[in-house]
């Protein structure tokens, strides 16, 4: 028998059964009526999920894929991008800019803590000549737990006249994400993540001020051209060969999510956030990202004296069936990962902190085993 696995993480996260199913449907012609409709389908429903009235088109590849996309289609090399960063993907979009030829300022948060507005207002006023052609930022930095209120940023940069390009691989239905009235002008969503689909596709969601920007911007651009995805959308197409059982997946996704509803869709993610971190402060851990800012995604602990993050993971991972991840980058092995988001249920999380209190006291931490679990229970009853 194949080992079954809780999979607690921020992605690829678990997929419904009916999802499943979806991918196994006979292959069609990805340039025939069949296909057409589906896209048609897809794209309306993910319009309504980015809540906005722009272009958002559906991208064979990973949500990196979308911000190199977003990257090439909106500036040219030599330009001044400001780069909002509070983690490790924060940092990454930055890198993609870079690759490219644009010059990149950084703008440092500390990590676990989301950006300031008030700073991101400071720099931008300070660039009375308007060099910043484009600010990047991410919603939710899946490598500490902490997220970023672009409700706030959204305005901040939109005054300055800077595009605002965001990675919301791992936010968009774990958060609300409203692109349009919070002056949003690329959002990049991911499959993999509260979409309860496979990885292989990304969504980006494009503004009239980006297509604007895109007949100035001269970095050469091919596969991620979004011109040519907006051609072969009004004819029903991608450019390029899709991944079509993904799309298949996305349109049975969509569907159950809005019988689901969006706004109850955040209020579920929500909850689940808030029993993970009520179990996990019960169990005597201490939290990474700063409570205002913690994420609806995914919850960061800092790993307790004693015990080494790659043990806890392996024991939990092999006697268990859970798996959670670990941290990244310069706090690899400071912390670990609990991901909420998708495809996760309240039974879920319930288990998970119970095997986390009985892995904990195995590994000589002295904690009550079951209060974990039990905190969570009481946080879904509140």
């Amino acid at each position: 028998m194949e080992e079954k696995q809780l999979l607690m993480i921020p992605g690829p996260t678990p997929v419904p059964p009916s999802v499943l199913l979806a991918g196994a449907k006979p292959m069609i012609n990805h340039r025939g009526p069949e296909f057409a409709a589906l896209l048609a389908e897809a794209t309306v429903g993910l319009k309504r999920i980015f809540k906005t009235e722009h272009e958002v088109f559906i991208l064979t590849g990973s949500g990196t894929g979308g911000l190199e996309a977003a990257i090439v289609n909106t500036l040219s090399p030599g330009d001044l991008a400001l780069s909002v960063s509070i983690g490790v993907f924060g940092d990454r979009f930055a890198s993609i800019a870079k690759a490219f030829g644009v010059r990149v300022e950084t703008l440092d948060f500390a990590w676990g803590a989301g950006a300031d507005p008030g700073r991101i207002r400071e720099r931008l006023a300070a660039d009375s000549g308007k060099q910043i052609k484009a600010v990047l930022i991410t919603q939710n930095e899946t490598s500490t737990g902490a997220a970023n209120d672009l409700a706030a940023i959204g305005p901040v940069v939109r005054e300055h006249g800077a595009l605002l390009l965001v990675d919301g691989i791992s936010s968009l239905l774990a958060m609300d994400c409203q692109m349009d009235a919070w002056g949003l002008d690329v959002v990049v969503a991911g499959s993999q993540k509260a979409f309860m689909i496979p990885p292989g596709l990304c969504f980006v969601g494009v503004s009239d001020r980006a297509w604007a920007a895109m007949e100035q911007a001269t970095i050469p651009r091919f596969y991620w051209d979004f011109r040519a995805a907006k051609d072969y959308l009004e004819r029903g197409q991608t450019p390029w060969t899709p991944a079509v059982p993904q799309v298949f997946q996305l349109v049975e996704a969509i569907r159950i999510l809005e019988r689901e509803g969006l706004e109850a869709c955040f209020a579920r993610h929500a909850r689940l956030a808030r029993a993970v971190r009520a179990g996990v402060q019960a169990l005597g851990l201490e939290l990474f990202a700063q409570p205002r800012h913690a994420s609806n995604a995914v919850t960061s602990v800092r790993a307790p004296k004693g015990v080494a993050v790659a043990d806890l993971r392996k024991l939990l991972r092999t006697k268990y069936g859970v798996v959670l991840a670990g941290g990244q980058g310069r706090i690899k092995d400071d912390i670990f990962r609990i991901g909420h988001l998708g495809y996760v249920s309240e039974s879920d999380i319930i288990a998970t902190l119970g095997a986390l209190g009985l892995a904990l006291r195995e590994l000589g931490f002295e904690a009550d085993s079951s209060a974990g679990a039990a905190a969570a229970i009481a946080a879904l009853r509140g």
